[in-house]
């Protein structure tokens, strides 16, 4: 009965976007392109961007460039690059799940 517990705590952890550290406090925004799900956190002249849902290796392709689209129009600013510093994304480049960028507002 335990690991049914585990088992449904871990796939509700997983159901939500949450924002990285440096991002809490953050304005919460969603977007939806070309079908793809998006929640873009954005925060001074940062965006933190976690894709939802499931998505097979051919269906990842367009997710990176989505991303960036995503940030823009969630902040009205423009990105400028990857984030670099403390809050850079620990994530590997081209991930499509996770990506957090520098913005000029």
């Amino acid at each position: 009965m335990r690991r049914i517990g585990l088992v449904w705590g871990l796939l509700l952890a997983g159901c939500g976007a949450s924002p990285a550290p440096q991002f809490f406090g953050a304005e919460r925004h969603e977007v939806t392109l070309d079908g793809y799900r998006f929640v873009v956190f954005h925060k001074e002249d940062m965006a933190e961007v976690v894709r939802l849902g499931y998505l097979t290796p051919r269906q990842r392709d367009p997710v990176p460039a989505l991303m960036v689209v995503a940030a823009e129009r969630a902040t009205g600013c423009r990105v400028l690059g990857p984030l670099r510093g403390l809050a850079r994304s620990p994530s590997l480049p081209g991930d499509t799940g996770e990506a957090r960028f520098e913005l000029k507002c």
